[in-house]
């Protein structure tokens, strides 16, 4: 595994963190099925005076979600709803402890990798959780230790953060799942959205189809992989019109909902978690209810917020004034 691009940005003052942008190689992403690239673009939030200094920093590994990129969350590709440079940038202006900020490209052929582990999308588990963990300590001025280390997402990276937690315990300390997607421990999506997917055949018509067959698509890619079936290589949980069961079961095997109970010392674990949604969210918001209730039902300390809001239209600001502020207090800052 080795860096074999860089970019970066010059801060704007002294206040402002700095901005760099490598490439990963995955050797665990190798021979994947879509013909995606193992080597990996991930943006990397320097704090204020990294480059004058000889301090070590804790590192927060950040998901992003479906459809989604590292370069739309850090800014680099116009426009968006959060930019994860500004967020970290006020969070330190109120108070925060610098702390280094990483965010991998997990934008796929089906446009999103659900941090799983499949034959069509690669390891994504074995990439975050270990390869792109070894690679930052190696190359930066990290804080190398579980203690030092914490995991949040959003939306599908809220569902990266648990799941990887779940299964990767000793790597992170401490956890933050934003409206994390994908939770059902019995999914049974619509009729319609599975028809539309199942006329996709080509990389165009991916990009041409709406957001709903699209993530039904990088589910099946995840959860239901097919070698035998090309060009996509998937199945999908519908046949002649009527859901399929035994695909439905293998894409609940893969829900949080599902496996925290196999996981139980696993979360007991980790320092600090914490999960939250819109109350606009509503699907969504459901699911982190049904959660909050297994965890109070096992005792496991955690955190857990319904606010006003949907899905997307106060990230940044929860970015800045709930996820930072969490970490600070979680995560060891002492050499």
């Amino acid at each position: 595994m080795a860096c074999v691009a860089m970019a970066s940005r010059a801060a704007d003052s002294g206040q402002a963190g700095h901005l760099e942008r490598i490439t990963v190689h995955g050797a665990s992403l190798e021979g994947n099925l879509s013909g995606d690239s193992p080597d990996r673009q991930v943006s990397i939030y320097l704090p204020p005076g990294y480059e004058k200094s000889r301090q070590h920093y804790p590192v927060l590994y950040l998901l992003h979600g479906f459809t989604d990129s590292d370069a739309k969350w850090f800014g680099l590709a116009g426009a968006h709803f959060v930019n994860v440079p500004k967020a970290v940038d006020a969070a330190v202006a109120r108070g925060a402890k610098p702390m280094i900020v990483v965010m991998p490209n997990a934008f796929t052929r089906f446009q999103g990798s659900m941090y799983s582990n499949s034959v069509v999308t690669g390891d994504w588990e074995r990439f975050v959780t270990h390869e792109l963990v070894a690679q930052i300590d190696a190359h930066y001025r990290t804080l190398a230790r579980t203690e030092s280390r914490g995991l949040a997402g959003h939306s599908m990276g809220g569902y990266g953060t648990l799941r990887l937690a779940l299964k990767n315990p000793g790597i992170f300390s401490s956890l933050y799942a934003m409206s994390p997607c994908c939770l059902d421990a019995n999914p049974r999506p619509p009729i319609d959205w599975l028809e539309k997917a199942a006329k996709v055949g080509s990389d165009a018509d991916i990009s041409a189809a709406d957001f709903l067959a699209k993530a039904m698509l990088a589910s099946a890619a995840a959860w239901s992989p097919d070698p035998r079936n090309p060009p996509l290589y998937i199945t999908l949980p519908l046949e002649n019109g009527q859901l399929k069961p035994e695909i439905l079961m293998r894409w609940a095997a893969n829900s949080p909902l599902v496996l925290v109970h196999q996981y139980i010392p696993a979360l007991k674990s980790y320092r600090g978690l914490f999960v939250d949604a819109g109350d606009k969210d509503t699907g969504i918001a459901a699911n982190v209810r049904e959660l909050h209730g297994v965890l109070d039902t096992y005792g496991i300390a955690h955190g857990y917020e319904i606010y006003d809001g949907d899905h997307l239209n106060r990230i940044e600001q929860r970015l800045t004034e709930k996820v930072l502020p969490f970490f600070v207090e979680r995560l060891h800052f002492a050499k």
